[in-house]
Order: C-alpha cells, then sequence, then structure tokens
C-alpha cells in the first residue's frame, strides 16, 4: 500500500513568498521576473494585496506570492509566510534594515520557511551590501558570505543583475527540500485572496498544497462553496486542471472567502454546503457601551479585495477611541449599492469605498439624500480622513479661567432675566463679556453672562480688584445685595 502511495507523489513547485520593506522593491524585483508590468498598476506604487503568479526558470516551475509591503498589512504578510516554502527576504543595499524588514524577518521566523536574502539596488552608486549583511546579522540573520547558514544574491531589479542567480537559488533550496505532492489526491489548500467581480459574482485565488482540482469538482470552505465551471491561471488563461502549487483563479462562490480559509474537495454539494455553514459570522460591535463624553461614528466600508478590507479594518481598530467609539456595521467586497446606502442612511454612518466602485441605484440615494461616499484608493488616505472626521465630531472640551470676583453692594434695575447690579472687584478683574457664577453663602445659585461693563457711568473691558462697577447681567437668577459674583472665560479644545 506504501509503495502505492509513493507512486503518485510527484514533485512540486516551491511556493515563495517576497517580503521586506515598503520600498525595497520587492514588486520591482517580480516584475523583472515576470517581464509584466505589475509595479506601474498598483496605486502609489504599492502592492494593495496579495496575488499569486507562477515563472519558469530551466524547465522548473516557481510560484511567487507577492505581499504588500506596506505596515498596515502586517497581518497580510504574515499569512503569506506561513502558506510559503521559501521566504525571499528583499533587502535594500542603499537604506538597509528597517522596522519592516524586522517586522518581516519576525514573521520568517515564526512560520519556520526557508530564507534566501536578497540584496537589492546593487545598481545604485551608493550600494552598500556589506553594511546590509551587518545589521541583518543583528536580527540573527547571518548569510554564507559571513559565515552564516542564510544564502544572499545580489541583485538589480531596474538592470535585472543577479535575477538568475536567485531563480538558481530557489530551485536548489526546493531541491534539497524534496518539496513533493499527491497529484491523485482530492485538492486541498488556502484561499490566497478573494473579490466581489461585477461580471462572475464572488471570485478567489487558490493555492493548491497538495492534490488536484478539475473544473466541475465541487470546493468549499467554512464560510462558502462552489461547483468549479472553470479554472484560470493568473494570466487568465483556461486550466483542465491544477496541480500542487499551482495558483488559480474559480469564480462563482455562493460570497467570496476569507482570506487563509482552507478549501477542500466534496463529493456532493451537500456535503459541501454543511462544511460551509461552519461559518462564523463577524461580531462588530453591535451593542457598544460609551461613557457621556463619548461620541460613536458608524461606519459603512466596501473594498475591492478581502485582504484590503481586513487590512482596513486592523488598522482602523488601532484608532486611538477613547473620545469617538468607530461602529463597522458592515463591511464587505464588492460595489457600494443600494443596501449599504440605505443601512448609511438609517444609521447616519460614513460610507467608505476603497478601490470600489458605486453603482447607479446608490448614486442616486446619495444625491437625493445628499449623503456623501468617500472614496480612497490608498489605504492610508483613508485612514487619514477617517481621523478628520473623528475630529470634526467629537465634542469639544470646554478650558475655564476664572478671572474675577465682585461683591454686590446694590441693585438697580430688574427687568425679567436681565438685572443691573453694582459691586466691589474684591479679587482679580473683571472683563466685558465674560461668564457669571452667583454665589450666596458660598453656594452656587445660579449662573448667566455679563451684557455690558461700566465704571462711572461709562462703558469700560476691564475693571480692576478694589474699583466699584456696574454689571448688566444675563441670568435667571435673582441677585441679592451681599452675593459673590465670579467671573471666567471657557475656550474650547480640540481633543483629537
Amino acid at each position: 500500500m506504501k509503495k502505492k502511495i509513493d507512486e503518485n507523489l510527484i514533485t512540486r513547485p516551491p511556493v515563495v513568498v517576497v517580503l521586506g520593506h515598503v520600498d525595497s522593491g520587492k514588486t520591482s524585483i517580480l516584475d523583472a521576473i515576470r517581464k509584466t508590468n505589475v509595479a506601474e498598476k498598483e496605486s502609489g506604487g504599492i502592492t494593495q494585496h496579495i496575488g499569486a503568479y507562477q515563472v519558469e526558470k530551466d524547465g522548473k516551475k516557481i510560484t511567487f506570492l507577492d505581499t504588500p509591503g506596506h505596515e498596515a498589512f502586517s497581518a497580510m504578510r504574515s499569512r503569506g509566510a506561513n502558506v510559503a516554502d521559501i521566504a525571499i527576504l528583499v533587502v535594500d543595499v542603499v537604506e538597509g534594515v528597517k522596522a519592516q524588514t524586522k517586522e518581516a524577518i519576525t514573521h520568517i521566523k515564526k512560520s519556520g520557511v526557508h530564507l534566501i536574502v536578497a540584496l537589492n539596488k546593487m545598481d545604485k552608486p551608493e550600494a552598500n551590501p556589506e553594511k546590509a549583511k551587518r545589521e541583518l546579522a543583528k536580527e540573527d540573520i547571518v548569510v554564507e558570505s559571513m559565515a552564516g547558514k542564510i544564502p544572499s544574491v545580489e541583485v538589480s531589479a531596474t538592470t535585472q543583475k543577479g535575477i538568475p542567480e536567485l531563480l538558481e537559488m530557489i530551485l536548489l533550496v526546493a531541491e534539497m527540500e524534496e518539496l513533493k505532492g499527491d497529484a491523485k489526491k482530492p485538492a486541498q489548500g488556502i484561499v490566497i485572496e478573494s473579490c466581489m467581480d461585477n461580471m462572475r459574482g464572488a471570485t478567489a485565488t487558490l493555492l493548491l498544497r497538495d492534490g488536484s482540482l478539475k473544473t466541475g469538482d465541487i470546493i468549499a470552505t467554512p464560510s462558502c462553496f462552489t461547483k468549479i465551471k472553470s479554472l484560470e491561471n493568473f494570466k487568465k488563461e483556461y486550466l483542465t486542471q491544477a496541480f500542487p502549487s499551482d495558483p488559480v483563479v474559480v469564480f462563482g462562490f455562493n460570497q467570496p472567502p476569507r482570506i487563509g480559509e482552507e478549501f477542500k474537495v466534496f463529493a456532493d454539494q451537500d456535503s459541501a454546503e454543511s462544511f460551509a455553514s461552519q461559518k462564523e459570522e463577524k461580531k462588530f460591535k453591535e451593542n457598544i457601551t460609551v461613557t457621556e463624553e463619548q461620541r460613536i461614528l458608524n461606519l459603512v466600508l466596501k473594498a475591492d479585495v478581502a485582504g484590503s478590507l481586513e487590512a482596513i479594518e486592523g488598522i482602523l481598530s488601532n484608532i486611538l477611541q477613547d473620545k469617538v467609539v468607530l461602529n463597522i456595521l458592515r463591511s464587505g467586497v464588492g460595489s457600494v449599492n443600494e443596501s449599504d446606502m440605505k443601512l448609511a442612511l438609517g444609521s447616519k454612518a460614513l460610507v467608505l469605498g476603497f478601490r470600489v466602485k458605486v453603482d447607479s441605484s446608490a448614486k442616486r440615494i446619495s444625491e437625493r439624500e445628499k449623503m456623501r461616499i468617500i472614496e480612497f484608493d490608498i489605504i492610508y488616505n483613508l485612514v487619514e480622513e477617517v481621523r478628520k472626521i473623528m475630529e470634526k465630531v467629537v465634542a469639544p472640551e470646554q478650558s475655564r479661567t476664572d478671572l474675577g470676583k465682585m461683591k454686590v453692594l446694590a441693585k438697580f434695575l430688574t427687568d425679567k432675566n436681565r438685572q443691573i447690579i453694582g459691586g466691589r472687584v474684591t479679587e482679580g478683574e473683571l472683563k466685558k463679556g465674560a461668564l457669571l457664577e452667583v454665589y450666596r453663602n458660598e453656594e452656587k445659585i445660579g449662573s448667566g453672562r455679563m451684557i455690558n461693563l461700566q465704571r462711572n457711568k461709562k462703558d469700560a473691558d476691564t475693571i480692576i480688584k478694589g474699583d466699584e462697577c456696574g454689571i448688566l447681567f444675563e441670568g435667571e437668577v435673582k441677585i441679592e445685595e451681599g452675593d459673590i459674583v465670579l467671573a471666567y472665560t471657557e475656550q474650547r479644545i480640540k481633543q483629537l
């Protein structure tokens, strides 16, 4: 029996994840490898979500996972490392080891994958690979040229120097690991990305970890299922069958699967649906407990793909919310639609769209109700806009400054809620327009404001300690001789 199983095993391509600092040149290296223009298609030159690509070198395939370089995508980067066999740590030989480089090293160490260091930007006049190696050594990443065990390759994405050597090193490490897969068994693997395609519905990029996948197969994750009508590779070419380590695009799910979910093949649709019913509903703060000092900002969030959505939710959750609490009422992938707008209208929510379209019915509601839909294609622009809106909705704090006190010596006129009173300033000073509190026997009995201030029947801006004056007081309290009037000012202070 063992021999039969061994005969089914085939050598599978290595799955490679590329990690590093935001500007280290990861996407440019993949661009040089694939000879595509992926880098130019990304907003701000930063990869916004995980993609999977496959290339050939000397007749052998290599699968690449292109992970985001932005610090907002820490969770996605960590997930990328966990599904790979080999990690390429891209280090900028001009800038050296940065905070995100260290973060990537942490993910690589936790995942236990094999590491290759790519020392990039060797074409730059200021390139200093030895400095970069020394900085890596401080992070316990000691390359072979420094008597360590980790292979390193000097490359330039711009001139393509070292790119062939990098691919050869990947294949060498993979050969030493003897990566195998069983092509005869039903496929199982991981969801790399998902989105809502306007033409084809819920779509996902899947990475096969073992087994084979073909059209007609019924697959499910803990949250969704589909019967495969067609398979596509990353170049949108149709496939009849996919094998271990292949990335494939599948559409027709009943809803977009979650990133990182495992998928399996099932004998029938009932079994698949039963497995998909394991879905755990995403819980948002439906019943938020807030203090009197806090405000709530409701959000409806739509994004192009699940990876972006998860990253946005993660970074929004890290915003300081001591004054304003963010409450995500709904989040999902796909266009902003009528249902989103109705929910936002009923709950006075802010509608945020990240690299998505707004359908016609949603636009009509937006125009009719004068509701703003805020659209973005850079995550940090979205986050900064949310911060600004939080500043606007938070109730400003009042900063109080006591000015002075006056003892009431006489009442001259009382008319509805206004009085003219006279007295002597006993502490500090009085200023025209100040707010007033009235005390009797050291107990506050009311408050009001100063309409006018006079000395010797002439208007004055300030009366100092020791001088006598008259005040036109406005307020509900009836002031008597002997009362103490305290003057003060308040200033509104922005909290965020």
